[in-house]
């Protein structure tokens, strides 16, 4: 061994000598060797750290199995749609243990190839190995990278085949393999080698985090051997969704509703132009127009039609992000909500696809197996169970904020009103009158507005005031309803909406430098009452409720409401800042002084 304070002196002497050069090389080598043993236990110790959490997705039975990865301690596991959609609702799922658990499909997102499962323990309560899950958006080209798997159901014990290499690329595009499914956006190339039986599988970096869901490969047209190149769903597309698959939504993907292409291919740096916009979009009802250029999406510059395509597809349905484009020499950023991506209903008049051949008959879980009592197939939904779950501990963190069902009696709201124009006092009051509907109430600066949401046959521009703020009435009386009567107060939907960014306003009306300043992430609450859609978002971070976006005409923008200046209130917290939107702009501010909140 060379000792390090003399090293290089003995490097000269060694090289000066006769068969110097042969003796330093020998010395080089061994330094190398060190390098290359130092990466080879890093990366056995990253196999060992994650072996236990991959698992084999099979039909009930153990049999035609793909893969799937563990991501947290109570068995959820991510995988493929086309692996789920192969083996059914209710499957198995094995372990490096050598064992089987039963397993339930949780949500599925058909667009982008991603499934979430559900394990059940052996033993109630006991926890599942995991992974951790890493930043994609890290990854690049030429970074090491190991698959993990069950190619080819080789091993029957579910120990996982492993494989290494290469990432050949990131930011992929690969079309629909058909019928607007199983589109592959943003997603990484490989060389690390997988081959059918690798579906779902994990995509793990060298520290042994999770950066993608491997789901596509090019295979030799005469047989099923990987040719080197193979595709993953990057995990930071499918943190967009995981709130939607835990809440067991059928999920979709966004359009922004606009062609846009580039301006001139042939340039080092592509403009890329709106070429044509549907007027039902809601990035139309921002100003976006023909012949704008689209400057950057979602915080991506925008050069090409590569990028824009991969930025936009890994987006769920009804996201807003935002959007700046450039119209002659004015630049300005926007906030658009996205629309989905499959068609919403289907025309009855079309020719209908003929059914596809019935493959093998799936066996069927036994009368024990808790998967069975798991799942409840809704329509929108892949498992409509998992949204009840969802559901009830959302509203189980939000009472943390005060029980108000006991106030279910008539409320007035007293506090002074800033209008884009002028100041004064004002006064809210929401009353059940005698007929049996409830009446909302607002008076300011001499002027009153009154609506009855369920009346008959009123005009639609009745329910939208007060004039301007598409809707403010009719929100008030929604936010009662959730706060007083939560689930029995919305006859048609009550539904968890998955995870969503919202971007309240500034409370001092000035403009942010930039909308992703002010984004929160939110989980959301879908409801529909009568004829009215709302959107409620409460703060991940403590449930406390942020926000809603009520539609109470289809064809305009929302009613949009954002609560803030949270104070006590006979031991319940309630907002004193209420801000009221329409479209991109403020209808008004109202500052709460005071609450009357009778009982019933």
């Amino acid at each position: 061994m060379i000792p390090n304070f003399d090293r290089r002196t003995w490097l000269k002497t060694a090289l000066a000598a006769p068969f110097g050069v042969a003796l330093a090389e020998q010395a080089l080598r061994a330094e190398v060797d060190k390098t290359v043993v130092a990466a080879e236990a890093k990366r056995i110790a990253a196999i060992k750290k994650v072996h236990p959490a991959v698992c084999a997705v099979c039909m009930y039975g153990g049999t035609g199995s793909g893969s799937g990865v563990v991501i947290d301690p109570e068995g959820y596991a991510l995988t493929n749609f086309h692996v789920t959609d192969s083996t059914g609702p209710l499957m198995q799922c094995g372990l490096a243990d050598g064992l089987l658990y039963d397993s339930v499909v949780v949500g599925e997102d058909k667009v982008g190839d991603v499934a979430l499962v559900k394990l059940f323990p052996k033993v109630k309560g006991k926890p599942f190995p995991f992974v951790a899950m890493g930043d994609s958006d890290k990854c690049r080209a030429g970074d090491w990278s190991l698959a993990m798997g069950n190619p080819f159901s080789l091993a029957t014990d579910f120990s996982p085949t492993v494989t290494y290499g290469l990432i050949s690329g990131v930011n992929r595009y690969q079309p629909p393999a058909g019928g607007g499914a199983l589109e592959y956006t943003d997603c990484i190339q490989i060389e690390t080698s997988i081959n059918p039986g690798n579906s779902g599988g994990p995509l793990f970096n060298m520290d042994g985090e999770l950066i993608g869901i491997n789901g596509r490969g090019s295979f030799e047209k005469r047989g099923r051997v990987n040719s080197g190149v193979g595709y993953a769903i990057s995990i930071n597309q499918i943190k967009n969704f995981l709130g939607h698959l835990y809440a067991g939504i059928d999920c979709d993907h966004a359009t922004l509703g606009a062609l846009v292409e580039t301006e001139n291919e042939d340039g080092a740096l592509s403009n890329m132009m709106v070429r044509q916009i549907l007027e039902d979009a809601d990035a139309f009802r921002r100003g976006l127009q023909p012949g704008d250029q689209l400057v950057s999406f979602a915080g991506r510059a925008m050069t090409s039609t590569n990028q824009y395509k991969n930025i936009l597809g890994i987006f769920p349905k009804d996201w807003r992000v935002p959007l700046t484009y450039r119209r002659a020499n004015d630049r300005k950023e926007i906030l658009v909500r996205l629309m989905g991506n499959l068609p919403s209903e289907v025309n009855p008049t079309a020719e209908q696809p003929k059914p596809a051949p019935k493959g093998p008959a799936r066996p069927k879980p036994g009368a024990n197996s808790p998967a069975a009592k798991e799942y409840e197939p809704k329509k929108g939904f892949t498992n409509y169970k998992f949204n009840s779950s969802m559901t009830a501990k959302l509203l189980a963190g939000f009472k943390a904020f005060g029980d108000f069902a006991p106030l279910a009696g008539a409320w007035g709201i007293a506090g002074t009103i800033e209008l884009a124009d002028r100041k004064g006092e004002a006064s809210i009051s929401l009353i059940d009158a005698a007929d049996g509907l409830t009446e909302v109430k607002i008076s300011r600066n001499g002027i009153d507005d009154s609506v009855k949401p369920l009346k008959e046959s009123q005009p639609e521009g009745e329910l939208l005031l007060p004039q301007g703020s598409n809707g403010f009435l009719v929100a008030l009386y929604q936010y009662r309803r959730l706060l007083t009567l939560g689930k029995a107060g919305f006859e048609q939907a009550f539904d968890h909406g998955g995870y969503e960014p919202v971007y309240p306003p500034r409370a001092d009306g000035k403009a942010a430098e930039r909308l992703a300043d002010l984004r929160v992430d939110c989980e959301v609450l879908r409801t529909k009452h009568g004829s009215f859609d709302t959107k409620w978002f409460f703060a991940r971070s403590d449930r406390k409720l942020i926000g809603c976006e009520a539609h109470v005409v289809k064809e305009q923008d929302p009613c949009e409401l954002f609560f803030g200046d949270f104070k006590p209130v006979d031991g319940r917290e309630l907002p004193h800042r209420i801000e009221a939107r329409a479209g991109d702009k403020r209808y008004a501010v109202f500052t709460v002084k005071a609450y009357t909140l009778a009982k019933k």
